[in-house]
């Protein structure tokens, strides 16, 4: 079974003793342990295939000529050393000899003991072993096995499993089967990548996987691969999965149980509000049913103001809570009453939140998720929805704001024909205040802690509670029940093993530090809990001083290459490398151009990484080797007499004669001065003419700032063209003159653009190709504006 390579197929097999479960490390999916030992008959037996599948390694090898017999051993040794790995992925084909059941696993690592191997729970169930040592009858001398009596003594052994090293083809399609009916996953997509990618090397046909889900656990028999029947391989491959009942009666089953589902499903009459997308400033009516959940999202809000969320029930006898978290790569569960960052399930008539804009918790926040969860009470004879209003706001005060229930009648006016009651509080006048203590005192009764007034036979004084550990209180017994359970009752973590005192502190502790807490990954790119079984703990020093969760300190372990300078860097350390790139982006000088303003070459030279190559002066005009290699001599001119004859020359020929080229826009060129114009047909420049324009360059030939106008190839004129037009992008005045010292640069252009300059090295480095020249300046290449160092 082959992968399609070149290489031979890797041959090994042994036969080894399975590890107690007791002594095995904890193992996932279908990963196994092998002794060292195995690693080292891995390699050999490579080495050896290796050798012998290369038989003829050059064209002209001929045994009885030293040399060439001499070339062919060189060539062979260099084929086994060059190919002496082991192929990737690594995978096993396991037999258990006692039952003859076969799965394939994928390895872990080479640490077990000798003559030993490691088995996950998944594949000692899947091969059907026990874990238990056998006993057999062994002779004294032979040490053989024998049966019956005699000479021999009994003894415990291990279980056996024979492991084959066998390459799979990566898979295309499986197929998967629900042993149960009724399965219905929000995202299937997410839930089979994530627990594969994390569990799996190899699927093997009829192997049943179990992938928990929450509370729930999936289980799948594999039932159709591609392109193999027996067996895949999931590493590096693009998976296709269907999910078909396992029988007739399922699939009925399992859509009569959606169409019950169905008739409470959101926005029907019986069933809770959609919800969906809110905006500030709005006051949203809706319906949750009890134990249920609605859930809204507000995806744009006023980062520099303050937000107030408030809730209340249109039956003050009914009760809902108010749950917020962010919506970022550090929180993507919803929010719940034991996972919520935000939250108000006290027993007051309005459930308000507010949510100060400095909060540490909004930072990166893509959205808020907010969720209006229905309370359940135990004793609840009505299951009928319950009806809410949610109001968002916006506001600029910072102070928190606190809602009290109790009546505020202490601080009401009391006016001077009045008196306020001993036993109410209320302002009565004093000509009738015999007559209303009378009825009062017989009627009504204070509370002394909440300085509440009830009457002495309502139901609400009967059932009026104060708890003795916090200020919460209430008038019936169902809030008090509410509150014990969610305040003073210990609960537990379904994530670890966390035991928190109250629901709140759970609240605190699966938005946190719970390894079960849900991130996105910024490497995988796939929503994770943030600590895996072989990860650090959130509170390790490495964890806390790298900022990134157990898990992406993990993933982030994996390198990558660098797409600037091609080193392999580890995935979590890119950004710092990155940034490194970016301070000598900002550190180089711009390269020097040539003089010729019809030329698009650098006179030093620019590397591919943005280096210059050569940093001296290259000749005494200025001017890169190209434009100087027609004016070069191995003479002694100290005084540059010479140089300027041989410059004089070269305007004269090109006037008089032209370059000969119809692609030429010299305008100091007989042909480019026709092809722009300024010659017309049988028009020629006389001598005298040529002189006069000459003149005035030679004057200014030693000024290495004056421009120069020699013929070149197109391609370099081209390139200069180009140049000249990404260095107007990004200017302010959109003006760049030809030699590179327009108004584009300097502190009257501004732009965010790049200077003359960079963008004639960047169509050097790329050949002219301008979309990979823009790639270059990014990379290399600093922008106007920037510092630089």
């Amino acid at each position: 079974m082959n992968t399609g390579s070149n290489q031979p197929s890797l041959k090994w097999s042994t036969q080894l003793d399975v590890l107690p479960p007791e002594s095995t490390p904890p193992l996932r999916g279908d990963k196994i342990i092998l002794p060292p030992s195995a690693l080292e008959q891995l390699l050999l037996a490579a080495t050896v295939t290796v050798t012998n599948a290369a038989q003829v390694q050059t064209a002209t090898f001929d045994p009885y000529n030293p040399y060439s017999f001499a070339a062919e051993r060189q060539a062979r040794e260099q084929l086994a050393e060059s190919q002496q790995q082991l192929p990737h992925p690594l995978t096993f084909r396991l037999v258990n000899p006692e039952n003859g059941r076969i799965v394939f696993a994928g390895i872990r690592e080479f640490s077990a003991s000798d003559n030993a191997v490691g088995l996950s729970s998944f594949l000692r169930q899947t091969l059907g072993f026990s874990g238990e040592k056998t006993s057999r009858n062994i002779h004294s001398s032979t040490g053989e096995e024998v049966n019956g009596s005699g000479d021999h003594e009994i003894v415990e052994v291990l279980e056996r499993l024979t492991v084959h090293a066998q390459e799979l083809p990566k898979g295309t399609y499986v197929k998967l089967r629900p042993l149960e009916a009724g399965y219905d996953a929000e995202d299937w997509k997410a839930l089979l990548e994530q627990y594969l990618r994390d569990n799996y090397t190899t699927l093997t046909n009829g192997e049943v996987l179990n992938i928990p889900a929450g509370k729930e656990t999936f289980r799948f028999l594999v039932d159709g691969l591609k392109p193999n029947e027996q067996a895949i391989t999931l590493v590096d491959t693009d998976l296709e999965v269907d999910i078909e009942p396992l029988n007739e009666e399922q699939a009925r089953e399992t859509l009569k149980r959606l169409v019950e589902k169905s008739k409470k499903a959101p926005g029907t009459s019986e069933g809770s509000s959609p919800g969906g997308i809110l905006e500030v400033g709005t006051n949203e009516i809706g319906q949750v049913r009890p134990g249920e959940c609605v859930d809204y999202a507000i995806g744009r809000w006023d980062r520099k103001h303050d937000m107030e969320f408030e809730l209340m029930t249109f039956d003050p006898e009914l009760d809902a809570d108010l749950f917020i978290t962010p919506h970022g790569p550090k929180h993507r569960s919803k929010p719940r009453e034991t996972e919520h960052v935000f939250g108000d399930f006290s027993n007051r008539t309005s459930k308000r939140i507010k949510i100060c804009h400095t909060n540490s918790e909004l930072d990166n926040a893509e959205a808020l998720w907010v969720s209006v969860r229905g309370y359940e009470y135990q004793d609840a004879q009505s299951q009928a929805p319950i009806q809410y209003s949610l109001r968002i706001s916006s506001t600029t005060d910072s102070a928190t704001s606190a809602v009290d229930d109790t009546p505020m009648t202490d601080g009401e006016a009391v006016g001077p024909d009045e008196e306020r009651c001993s036993n109410c509080h209320q302002a009565v006048p004093k000509r009738t205040m015999f007559l209303h203590q009378n009825f009062c005192l017989r009627n009504n009764i204070l509370c002394p802690h909440c300085q509440s007034v009830f009457q002495k036979s309502s139901p609400e004084w009967k059932n009026h509670w104060h708890c003795p550990h916090d200020p919460s209180f209430g008038n019936n017994a169902s809030s008090h029940t509410k509150h014990d359970r969610l305040m003073h009752t210990p609960a537990s973590c379904p994530s670890c093993d966390y035991q928190a005192a109250n629901t709140p502190d759970l609240a605190h502790h699966r938005t946190t530090t719970c390894p079960g807490k849900l991130i996105l990954c910024q490497f995988c790119h796939l929503q994770v809990p943030q600590q895996g079984p072989d990860d650090q703990p959130a509170d390790s020093p490495e964890v806390i001083l790298s900022g990134l969760t157990p898990h992406e300190l993990s993933d982030g372990a994996r390198t990558t290459e660098c797409h600037i300078c091609a080193k392999i860097i580890r995935l979590r350390d890119m950004t710092t490398h990155l940034k490194h790139h970016d301070l000598q982006r900002l550190s180089r000088q711009k390269p020097r151009i040539c003089r010729n303003v019809n030329c698009g070459r650098t006179i030093d030279g620019i590397g591919k990484g943005g280096e210059i190559r050569v940093q001296s002066s290259r000749n005494d005009l200025g001017v890169c080797d190209v434009c100087f290699g027609p004016l070069y001599v191995s003479m002694y001119d100290p005084d540059g007499k010479a140089l300027k004859r041989r410059v004089e020359r070269k305007y004269l020929t090109q006037f008089l004669t032209g370059c000969g080229q119809d692609w030429c826009r010299n305008e100091f060129c007989k042909n480019g001065r026709r092809n722009l114009g300024l010659l017309k047909e049988g028009q020629t420049v006389t001598s005298k003419e040529a002189l006069g324009m000459i003149k005035p360059i030679l004057e200014n030939l030693k000024d290495m700032n004056a421009p120069v106008h020699f013929c070149t190839d197109e391609a370099s004129q081209k390139r200069r063209t180009l140049a000249e037009m990404m260095a107007a992008e990004g200017s302010e005045s959109g003006s760049v003159v030809g030699n590179g010292k327009g108004k584009g640069e300097g502190k009257e252009g501004r732009g965010s653009g790049y200077d003359f300059e960079w963008c004639v090295a960047a169509l050097e480095v790329e050949g002219g190709d301008l979309d990979r020249a823009r790639g270059w300046l990014r990379d290399y290449a600093r922008m106007r504006g920037e510092g630089g160092i």
